[in-house]
C-alpha cells in the first residue's frame, strides 16, 4: 500500500425533501450567492421554486446564471466568473449534475485567479483560493458532489482538460434521491457507466496489499450492477436510486483510490471523444473501457481475474486464466447492453477518421510533447489508436 493523504471535508446531507434545507444549510456561510444551473428541466419539475424559497426563507440572496450543457463551455465560465465579481457573489450554489457542479467549480477558482481561467486546466497550475461551492444533485452520475475535480471544454481550440484540488470540494451536497425519478433512461445508463469508470480507473492497479480498498471498490461495483437494471424496470424505485446515488459519490470522492496506484486512461481517451464528438460522457466510457480491458489485461492477469470473479461473478473453476478474464469483460458488455449503452464507436456515429488525430492529441504527440497515459500500462499513441480501432 502506498502513502496517502485522505481529506473528504464534504457534508453530503442525504434523503427526502432535503433540497428544502438548502437555504438553511447555506446562511452560516454566506449572503449572496450564485445560483447555477442548466436548462429547463428544474425550473418543469418545480426544483427551482423550491431552492429559491429557501434561500429567501432563510434571508440569503442571489443572482442567478443558467445554460449549462453536457460537456460544459468555458465561455458560459468566464461569464460567470464576471457576474461573481460584479455582484460580490460568496458562494456558488449548484443545481444540477456534473456538468453543472463541473462549471460552478471552474467559476469558483477562477474569481481569484487574475488571468484566464483556462490557464489553471491547460498549464495545471496549483491555486491559493476559490469560492465555497454547495450542491442540490439532480443527476448521480460524475460524482462531482464530494470531489475535487472539474472537467471543461474550450469550444474555440476544441480541447477538454480536467483539473483537480482539494479546494473545489464542495462545502455542503444535498442528495434526494426523489430528485432523480424524472431522468430518463439514456441519462440513468450514462451515469451508471461513468461512476462505475471512476471506480475502474481506481481498481485496475499494478499495487499489491490494498485488499481493503480492492474489497471496497468490488462491492460498490457489485451494488450498482445489482441496482441499476432495477431503474431501468422503474425509474421511481427510491431504494434502487439511494443505492446508485450514494454509489456515485463513493465512487469518485477518494476513498477508492487510497493507498493504490491509479489508471485514468480510459477518461484520457473518451476526453478526446467528447471533445471532437460531444458525446455523452458515460456513453463514451461504456465504449471505451472494454476496449481497453481487451488490450492490457495480459500486463496484469490475476487483476482482471479477481475482477472477473469478484464483480462479475464468473466461476473459479474455469482453468484457463485468458477465458476466466475474457468471460468477465464480456458479462461486463451484456451489462452495457442491458443498460441500452452504445458497444461501438460507430454507434456513437464516430468513423476512423480522426483516430489517429485523437490518439496523439490524448497523449499529448499531436502537440509535440508526447506524455504516455495510464497507470497499469503505460500507453503511447499507437496504443490509444489500436484501443480506438478495437473499440470501432
Amino acid at each position: 500500500m502506498l502513502n496517502f493523504d485522505l481529506y473528504m471535508p464534504a457534508r453530503i446531507v442525504f434523503g427526502r425533501d432535503t433540497q428544502h434545507k438548502i437555504g438553511e444549510l447555506i446562511k452560516p456561510h454566506a449572503k449572496k450567492v450564485l445560483l447555477h444551473y442548466g436548462g429547463g428541466s428544474i425550473k418543469r419539475t418545480g426544483l427551482y421554486d423550491q431552492v429559491v424559497k429557501s434561500l429567501k426563507d432563510n434571508d440569503v440572496s442571489f443572482v442567478e446564471l443558467g445554460g449549462v450543457v453536457p460537456n460544459p463551455r468555458l465561455s458560459l465560465v468566464h461569464e460567470g466568473i464576471a457576474l461573481c465579481k460584479q455582484e460580490g457573489v460568496e458562494l456558488i450554489l449548484a443545481v444540477g449534475g456534473g456538468s453543472t457542479i463541473d462549471s460552478a467549480k471552474a467559476i469558483a477558482m477562477g474569481v481569484y485567479y487574475d488571468g484566464d481561467v483556462w490557464d489553471i486546466y491547460d498549464q495545471g497550475l496549483d491555486i491559493k483560493k476559490a469560492l465555497p461551492v454547495a450542491i442540490v444533485l439532480t443527476i448521480p452520475a460524475a460524482g462531482s458532489e464530494s470531489s475535487g475535480d472539474t472537467v471543461i471544454s474550450n469550444e474555440e481550440t476544441g480541447r477538454k482538460y480536467g483539473y483537480g484540488h482539494p479546494l473545489l470540494r464542495p462545502l455542503i451536497s444535498v442528495m434526494n434521491p426523489e430528485l432523480f425519478f424524472t431522468l430518463p433512461k439514456n441519462q440513468i445508463a450514462n451515469g451508471v457507466a461513468d461512476m462505475m469508470s471512476h471506480i475502474f480507473e481506481r481498481y485496475f492497479t499494478n499495487t499489491a496489499n490494498v485488499d481493503l480498498t480492492d474489497a471496497l471498490c468490488e462491492a460498490t461495483l457489485r451494488a450498482i450492477i445489482a441496482n441499476a437494471p432495477r431503474l431501468m424496470e422503474n425509474p421511481k424505485d427510491y431504494d434502487a436510486w439511494a443505492e446508485i446515488g450514494f454509489a456515485g459519490t463513493v465512487a469518485h470522492n477518494g476513498l477508492l483510490g487510497m493507498g493504490r496506484a491509479q489508471d485514468w486512461a480510459c477518461h484520457g481517451m473518451e476526453h478526446e471523444l467528447s471533445a471532437a464528438y460531444d458525446v455523452a460522457h458515460g456513453a463514451g466510457l461504456a465504449v471505451l473501457t472494454p476496449a481497453w480491458m481487451k488490450y492490457v489485461w495480459q500486463d496484469n492477469p490475476d487483476m482482471f481475474a479477481q475482477f472477473a470473479v469478484n464483480v462479475m461473478g464468473v466461476a473459479k473453476g474455469l482453468r484457463n486464466k485468458e477465458a476466466l478474464v475474457r468471460e468477465g469483460i464480456a458479462r461486463l458488455v451484456s451489462f452495457y447492453r442491458v443498460m441500452g449503452l452504445p458497444q461501438t464507436l460507430s454507434e456513437l456515429g464516430i468513423d476512423e477518421s480522426r483516430h489517429e488525430e485523437m490518439a496523439r492529441k490524448c497523449t499529448g504527440d499531436y502537440f509535440g510533447q508526447e506524455e504516455k497515459i495510464g497507470g497499469l500500462k503505460k500507453l503511447g499513441w499507437q496504443d490509444v489508436l489500436k484501443i480506438y480501432q478495437i473499440a470501432k
